[in-house]
């Protein structure tokens, strides 16, 4: 663990895709306050997320949210150390708000500025609740943009030994609840109505890549799942929704599972660790902790709610980041197709 003689407070500003979110977080660990503003409702109606009105409803909630993060810290700006904030990846007009939002509260408060990768707060988003949790470890990091196997190095050091090649895995949740009438959100969905299907009903492929055991690829599943419908469709066959939900969902588990076991092991680790929106899959989770269990690998998550986007998790990773010594200039801008290790000024 990193020295902590003085208190470091970090007020964090997430805005990278459709939650404005801000939270106050003492030494990267304790989170004082955690504001989320969900737009789930408002997106709800096109089916996914409108990049022009999620950037529009962040400048209007942004303060807000802030504010009201301080309030239950019962901290004021002054007794900040440091404010961090996503600055990629995500939907670049989202971002920009969260970061002109930060640099003009750093600017104007002479605090330091710290830019933080969105995917490097979801695995910090373990240090949270988990006070024991210290690198290295191996992470899986699956959201609606993002299907990542990581080797946690360090604090803010890691190597990607795997990642998705087309659709990423909370994608194809979400294109396939569409197809089948789910609707949006498609993972929460599909998690729920699975419980009432047959995983064995439909035969669904898993998919290898050739020469990188560890990447992922959720497209041909996709479509094989399209294909089936209008299959069905075709021959006039009743489809039974809660089986091919399952069906589905135990494909992409499978693959998920199969890769992360295998990387924790040839690693020679024995800390594994789950993050991001798909995350939070109630079927995920229990096969990760039965295999976990079964080969001696101590398994680690965030709660549900620190699986989606949140400003507590930006608030850790921002921590180790202030500790290393990063710190940005107001030349800060959103970089939407960050990739995970890069760094900016």
């Amino acid at each position: 663990m990193l020295d902590n003689k003085e208190d470091v407070f970090i007020l964090a500003i997430e805005s990278s895709c459709d939650e404005t979110a801000a939270a106050v977080v003492k030494n990267g660990r304790e989170v004082l306050s955690n504001i989320i503003y969900s737009q789930i409702a408002l997106h709800t109606v096109y089916g996914g997320v409108v990049p022009e009105i999620a950037s529009r409803k962040h400048i209007e909630k942004i303060n807000q949210v802030i504010e009201q993060a301080l309030i239950e810290a019962d901290k004021k700006l002054e007794d900040m150390t440091a404010i961090a904030v996503t600055y990629g990846p995500g939907l670049v007009g989202a971002l920009l708000v969260g970061v002109s939002a930060a640099k003009a509260i750093s600017f104007a408060s002479g605090i330091p500025l710290v830019g933080v990768h969105h995917i490097e707060g979801h695995i910090c988003a373990n240090y949270i609740e988990n006070k024991e949790l210290e690198p290295p470890f191996v992470c899986l990091v699956v959201s609606g943009g993002h299907s990542h196997l990581v080797v946690v190095k360090a604090y803010g050091e890691y190597e990607i030994i795997g990642r998705t090649r087309d659709d990423a895995a909370g994608e194809a949740f979400d294109k396939v609840a569409r197809a089948i009438g789910l609707g949006y959100p498609g993972g929460p969905k599909i998690d729920k109505v699975s419980k009432e299907g047959n995983p064995e009903a439909v035969h669904f492929p898993r998919a290898k890549v050739v020469g990188a055991e560890y990447d992922f690829s959720f497209s041909g599943l996709k479509s094989a799942v399209l294909n089936y419908l209008n299959s069905c469709e075709m021959k006039g066959e009743k489809i039974n929704t809660a089986d091919v939900a399952a069906s589905f969902q135990k494909a992409v588990i499978d693959v998920l599972v199969e890769h992360s076991i295998r990387g924790v092991k040839e690693s020679g680790l024995d800390k594994f660790a789950i993050a991001g929106g798909v995350a939070s899959n109630s079927s995920l989770r229990e096969a990760l902790e039965k295999e976990c269990r079964e080969r001696g690998i101590r398994f680690y998550h965030p709660s549900l709610a620190l699986c989606t986007d949140n400003a507590a998790m930006i608030g850790a990773a921002g921590y180790y980041e202030y500790k290393k010594g990063v710190r940005h200039g107001f030349d800060l801008n959103a970089v939407p197709n960050l990739k995970l290790g890069e760094r900016m000024g």
